[in-house]
């Protein structure tokens, strides 16, 4: 049986290749990336590192934490799955992006006691994704407004895809009851847009 630290540091049994990618809304693709066990080893071991912080410089700040600090190996076993098995199926929709590693990727906590929502925005990166890591919430969907578009009826570990910038603006809706916990990965931009 996997341990949570193998799971995380070893990205043993993580990996879920069970469903195709498929378009949910207008250039929205979800596709099978996690497995439920490997959703709750990353939580848990951002819960066991803390420091759920907003970065005061964000200008939409959260209660997150970077993969790069509960583990710099988690982060780079993550950047080589998403290059490898991720990436080409993203390729497939948006043949003309090209993998430049990750700007950044990071665990957002919703909380009665701490943030309940995230305002309206867009990302600054190529393509950005969103994981849902548990369910076991009330409200705090992610919706697409211009894409008419939540992500309450995606399963855990199920990994969402959009163009950065102008074309996807997404929210945070109000939490109602329990504690959610979702992956963002921001895809960098080519150099040329550095």
């Amino acid at each position: 049986m996997t341990t949570d630290l193998e799971r995380v540091l070893g990205y043993q049994d993580a990996q879920n290749d069970d469903g195709d990618m498929v378009q949910v809304a207008e250039n929205l693709l979800m596709m099978s990336f996690w497995t439920a066990e490997m959703c709750q080893a990353v939580i848990n071991a951002a819960e066991a590192v803390g420091g759920f912080e907003p970065n005061p410089d964000d200008p939409v700040p959260g209660h997150e934490i970077s993969l790069a600090v509960i583990s710099p190996r988690l982060y780079e076993n993550l950047m080589i799955d998403l290059g490898e098995r991720i990436w080409p199926q993203l390729q497939q929709k948006w043949p003309l992006i090209d993998y430049c590693g990750l700007r950044d990727a990071f665990i957002i906590k919703y909380s009665l006691d701490g943030q309940t929502d995230l305002r309206i925005h867009h990302d600054v990166a190529q393509v950005s994704a969103s994981v849902k890591l548990n369910d076991s919430y009330e409200g705090a969907e992610l919706e697409f407004p211009q894409q008419s578009f939540t992500n309450r009826n995606v399963p855990v570990g199920s990994l969402l895809a959009w163009p950065s910038l102008v074309t996807h603006p997404h929210q945070t809706l109000p939490l109602t009851g329990g504690i959610k916990y979702g992956l963002t990965i921001w895809f960098e931009l080519p150099e040329q847009y550095n």
